[in-house]
């Protein structure tokens, strides 16, 4: 009997997420190829290791069985790899890393070049999802490492397996039409009469900044949701409403028509990279954080709060 791991992280995520929907998305393959590595599994095995019930898949005994040892079989995968690397004489590594947008073309770019100039061995290969499915994704061993956001008004929960080196402390900045606010600053609930662009509250983004306005009296009246920054500057260039914007988020290309005013109380998000507690002495992973924070000091964005 030979195992293939590609096929024991595919149980081991039927096991944690219940459907093969659940887990074709977390691995960004579709249910049928899934489902025909699955059923593969079972050839590869001779045991029955799954039973449908109605259009769900429950594991057997064999198949709770076999996945307790996938578990183990992986990790000792994730173990000999950190091995490998510490024993190497030269680094080399590929890592898979979650991003989103404003980070892939902010941050990424400088970050990566300088990395691959002094360790050409260390190979980092991108994938974007939604901030608040990046940490999930490393807990489950799909991803390496993710860049993950807190929110001064709207911290997130954390995973305790997970350790999480912060980067950069990024603040939000109010973006307005041209000629729509005469001074350089602006208290928050001076935008209360403003209509508003913004991202769903299921985001953290569109969520953290409803909990600042509420904290400063006020619902922000939303007239366009939208989830990405560069989307909501240019409806604000086209004078639909007000936003906030990331320091990122404003290194995206920035359309014509927008003035940027600094917010009175400053807002503040947190961008970290997150990995496995069991790959905090991966060297590779290590240098990569290293060379994110280069970056993001080199844009003049250090890793502590800085309030007037």
């Amino acid at each position: 009997m030979e195992l293939s791991l590609h096929r024991l992280r595919m149980l081991r995520e039927l096991r944690r997420r219940g459907t093969i929907t659940a887990a074709a998305a977390s691995l960004h393959y579709t249910v049928s190829a899934v489902s025909q590595q699955l059923a593969q599994l079972e050839r590869d095995v001779g045991v029955k290791l799954f039973e449908r019930l109605g259009r769900r898949v429950q594991l057997t005994e064999l198949g709770f069985l076999l996945t307790d040892h996938a578990e183990e079989i992986l990790g000792s995968v994730e173990r000999a790899t950190l091995a490998l690397e510490e024993a190497q004489g030269t680094m080399s590594a590929r890592l898979t890393a979650g991003v989103w947008a404003s980070v892939a073309s902010g941050l990424l770019p400088g970050a990566l070049t300088a990395l691959a100039a002094d360790y050409p061995g260390i190979q980092v290969r991108t994938r974007e999802l939604a901030p608040e499915a990046t940490a999930e994704a490393v807990r489950d061993g799909t991803l390496d490492l993710s860049f993950v956001i807190d929110y001064s008004d709207a911290p997130m929960r954390w995973d305790t397996g997970l350790e999480r080196a912060v980067v950069a402390v990024e603040r939000l900045h109010a973006a307005v039409p041209a000629g729509a606010l005469p001074s350089a600053t602006v208290p928050l609930d001076a935008l209360a009469e403003y209509p508003w662009i913004l991202a769903s509250a299921k985001s953290h983004f569109g969520r953290a900044i409803r909990i600042a306005c509420h904290r400063h009296g006020f619902q922000p009246k939303i007239n366009h949701e939208v989830e990405e920054q560069s989307t909501a500057m240019v409806m604000v260039g086209a004078g639909l409403g007000v936003t906030l914007v990331s320091d990122l988020g404003l290194r995206l290309l920035r359309p014509p028509g927008i003035d940027v005013v600094a917010l009175a109380t400053p807002l503040l998000r947190t961008v970290s990279i997150a990995y496995r507690r069991t790959e905090t002495r991966r060297p590779a992973l290590q240098l990569v954080v290293a060379a994110v924070r280069t970056a993001a000091a080199e844009l003049g964005l250090g890793t502590e709060p800085e309030l007037p």
